[in-house]
């Protein structure tokens, strides 16, 4: 019993403070989850600079917030799933205690990482969607393959694809690590 009340205070301590760009509710657009109704926690900040990227607005900025005002946010929005987004949201030292307060409210927990960043601390229940970066991203180099090892049955792997060698380089990284 003690050792529980320890993790609590250590993981989900709700004064801990994250940067975040923005919470919204929207329908989820990509991945195996599509369609659903998904509240969005964008954090800030990213190591990578991807040719392509959608959200270069988190590359800076944010709003400082704790823990609990974000859990509070997220729980009025009254949405099941949940994904924590950014830029890269592994970035931050409290994606991880967010992760797991959200995971203990009870939500679908959904993380979109870069795999530039170890997953090895994200809570087994969280989804994650390892968004392995191309070559035409101009991050490729950016890639952590341990990851690959990491990822349980329940997560998926994203390649964005925008040429056939791109095509052909995700279709041989899919075979060489089994992905299918």
């Amino acid at each position: 019993m003690n050792t529980h009340r320890q993790h609590e205070r250590t993981v989900v301590d709700r004064a801990t403070t994250l940067r975040v760009s923005e919470i919204y509710a929207s329908v989820q657009g990509e991945s195996t989850h599509a369609g659903k109704p998904c509240t969005f926690v964008r954090l800030t900040g990213c190591n990578l600079r991807c040719a392509w990227c959608d959200s270069p607005h988190t590359f800076t900025g944010g709003v400082h917030r704790v823990l609990g005002d974000v859990l509070d946010e997220v729980a009025a929005l009254g949405l099941h799933t949940v994904e924590v987004t950014g830029g890269e949201p592994l970035v931050q030292n409290a994606a991880i205690p967010l992760l797991r307060a959200l995971v203990d409210a009870g939500h679908e927990v959904l993380l979109e990482t870069s795999g530039s960043r170890s997953i090895a601390d994200v809570p087994p229940e969280v989804h994650v969607i390892l968004d392995l970066k191309c070559p035409g991203s101009g991050e490729v180099e950016a890639n952590d393959w341990s990851n690959v090892a990491r990822l349980l049955p329940h997560h998926e792997v994203k390649l964005v694809v925008a040429s056939r060698h791109e095509y052909v380089w995700a279709r041989d990284v899919i075979a060489r690590h089994a992905l299918h």
